[in-house]
């Protein structure tokens, strides 16, 4: 009876940890959402890992503006887009260093937008996104990986996904994104 009593305990232990160690990022993702949607920036300094999001954030806003040089005509007339590839790595990085704060990160939660460093702060945030038009998609992209995919309805083929990466056995935080445009899919 004992050896029963014990096996129990064993399977019932391992059931309960493994339950924790796979809702740890859906807690993670929803306390992430409800900072940010309550503009609480103390919460998000704790649930975001800055340094490797800015980076993140550094190559994907990269990529999507050597895109938009490459689509633009006038600037592969002008002689001067090799030029502008080279120059734009640099102004993205002091741009990005500067630019991601917590309150950026909870206005990328809440419009399913990345900052864009080219054009200028927006001083009416009445034109973002209504909260309620976001559509959230959540799921693993691996077993340290843990994406909250944001969708505006306004614009279905623009996403923005949060990737939550582990820092231990339960803790995570966002240290990366992905933004997929329309043009660029």
């Amino acid at each position: 009876m004992n050896k029963k009593l014990i096996v129990g305990v064993a399977v019932g232990a391992v059931a309960l940890f493994a339950l924790a160690w796979t809702a740890a990022p859906v807690l993670a993702a929803q306390a992430l959402i409800r900072a940010a949607k309550a503009g609480d920036e103390r919460k998000l300094e704790r649930l975001v890992d800055f340094p490797a999001l800015r980076e993140s954030l550094k190559d994907e806003l990269h990529g999507e503006l050597v895109a938009r040089m490459r689509r633009d005509p006038r600037v592969a007339e002008s002689g001067l887009g090799g030029l502008g590839m080279m120059l734009a790595p640099m102004l993205l990085s002091g741009a990005v260093d500067v630019l991601v704060t917590p309150e950026v990160v909870a206005d990328m939660v809440r419009t399913a937008e990345a900052p864009d460093p080219t054009r200028p702060a927006d001083p009416d945030p009445s034109d973002k996104a209504d909260a309620d038009d976001i559509h959230q998609s959540w799921g693993y992209r691996g077993l340290n990986e843990f994406a909250v995919t944001l969708t505006d309805r306004d614009r279905p083929d623009d996403r923005l996904a949060l990737i939550l990466e582990r820092r231990g056995l339960f803790d995570w935080k966002l240290a990366a994104v992905d933004i997929q445009t329309g043009a660029g899919a």
